[in-house]
């Protein structure tokens, strides 16, 4: 008897069947959702993208203007965010790969760095709203750095760790066999080797903060105008994007999707850079 005529094989072949056409709808279906919602975005942001949208401030109701303060607002704050919150991820990661694989320190460390990478953008941006803005009796715009910060933390802290735990245990042996002491091998060797893969999880870290609303509505709040205070509160995309897109004014709806529309190009700017880094790490 032939094998491909054996119930066995016809049973085996029309499971394989089944579960090929299961993943390919699945596939299918969640690929539809995303290129429907791409392309209502561009649909209805593309109208409003213009020069104006880069060289006016966020207009009063009824009126036309552009989103100038928004973007820079979430652009100081986001680089403030990433200023602050790389260095101590990097070297929390740093110590968690090279100082305390074994340790029940970086254990627990890991748990909490766990637990703070799921937890809902509105509980930070609470936490420091109760440890910020309540003491200093004002929105601000540190304060909406320090929450962004927080989110970035545990990224850089994860991606950091998966980097360094993957550079080959031979390299940093070779570094000891040399007598380099270890903060050098760290710096010289392993940080050379998980380069990309770091950089990789600080341009997700950004991609990360850059379409956060729930905890700057807790800390910077927004600013109608130019502001560059730091102290005072600050203008943001999302925000404004939050609250164009809940008003009445047409005008405003309209800028609320362009607003998406640019923080959506940008996200997925980062995504495809990010891709491309561990693309070339891999080859």
């Amino acid at each position: 008897m032939r094998v491909s005529s054996s119930p066995l094989y016809v049973r085996r072949r029309a499971r394989n069947t089944v579960a090929r056409m299961l993943a390919w709808s699945a596939a299918v279906f969640g690929l539809g959702w995303l290129v429907l919602i791409l392309g209502v975005l561009v649909y209805q942001g593309i109208g409003g993208l213009s020069l104006s949208v880069f060289t006016e401030n966020t207009p009063p109701p009824g009126s036309a203007g552009g989103l100038l303060n928004a973007i820079v607002g979430s652009v100081v704050m986001t680089l403030l965010a990433i200023a602050i919150g790389t260095p101590i991820g990097i070297l929390a990661g740093t110590y968690m790969a090279e100082y305390g694989r074994h340790d029940r320190l970086a254990a627990v460390v890991r748990f909490i760095n766990d637990i703070l990478l799921s937890a809902p953008s509105v509980v930070i941006g609470l936490f420091i709203y109760e440890i910020m803005v309540a003491p200093m009796g004002h929105f601000s715009g540190w304060a909406g750095a320090v929450a962004l910060a927080v989110i970035v933390i545990p990224v850089v802290v994860r991606t950091t760790e998966d980097m360094l735990t993957l550079v080959p245990d031979t390299l940093r042996e070779a570094a000891a066999s040399i007598g380099l002491p270890r903060s050098l091998m760290i710096m010289r060797i392993a940080y050379r080797a998980a380069r990309a893969g770091i950089v990789t999880g600080i341009l997700l870290a950004i991609a990360r903060i850059s379409g956060e609303t729930a905890p700057l509505l807790f800390t910077a709040l927004n600013n109608q105008f130019w502001s560059m205070n730091m102290n005072a509160p600050m203008p943001s995309l999302p925000v404004v994007i939050f609250q164009f897109a809940l008003s009445p004014y047409a005008e405003w709806q309209k800028l609320a999707w362009t607003g998406a529309l640019l923080i959506t190009a940008t996200v997925l700017g980062l995504s495809v850079v990010a891709r491309a880094l561990t693309s070339r790490k891999s080859q």
